[in-house]
């Protein structure tokens, strides 16, 4: 099973066709996802489902519980103010510390309307899993200029054979 999550709050986001996109090049491998919308996070999560709140929002818990069984995961991430978006944040802050994470892999995906592909969220997101123990496949396409590339669900050929080129590799990872 590999998880993918649509990691912003956003509605009708980039993020969420990118993950449908990814999810179909998966299905087409004969492979079982899931895939994980933050913009299906109970609005008041931070408050009831954080730190000594932890495990009492039934509504979170569902998130939680997917994320532990999930054995890879995809984060599909897109740039906000040169990182990514603080509800991923608090979401990986809300979930069970340290087997949630620890020895399992992940491939990033970053986006951005600008030129940078998200290169820096990246960066800080791989920072977090390297500490949380997680291992980040290297091969992570920067998708830039995504709203010239992406047109209603269909992914310009080279960002497509990006995705599949990543998807190759986390097979064997």
């Amino acid at each position: 099973m590999i998880t993918i999550i649509s990691s912003t709050n956003r509605k009708n986001s980039v993020s969420k066709k990118l993950a449908h996109i990814y999810q179909g090049i998966l299905e087409e491998k004969k492979i079982n996802t899931e895939v994980i919308y933050l913009d299906e996070l109970p609005a008041d999560f931070t408050e009831t489902a954080l730190y000594d709140q932890s495990g009492k929002n039934e509504i979170f818990n569902v998130f939680r519980e997917k994320m532990v069984k999930a054995e890879k995961m995809v984060f599909i991430v897109p740039e906000y103010n040169g990182s990514f978006p603080g509800v991923l944040k608090a979401f990986i802050d809300g979930l069970a510390f340290p087997h949630t994470f620890r020895d399992k892999k992940a491939a990033l995906v970053g986006i951005s309307s600008g030129v940078q592909g998200a290169g820096l969220a990246l960066s800080h997101l791989t920072d977090i899993f390297n500490y949380c123990g997680t291992h980040v496949l290297a091969q992570k396409p920067k998708l830039s200029r995504i709203e010239e590339n992406l047109t209603e669900n269909n992914l310009s050929e080279l960002y497509h054979s990006l995705l599949e080129e990543q998807v190759d590799k986390l097979l064997d990872f």
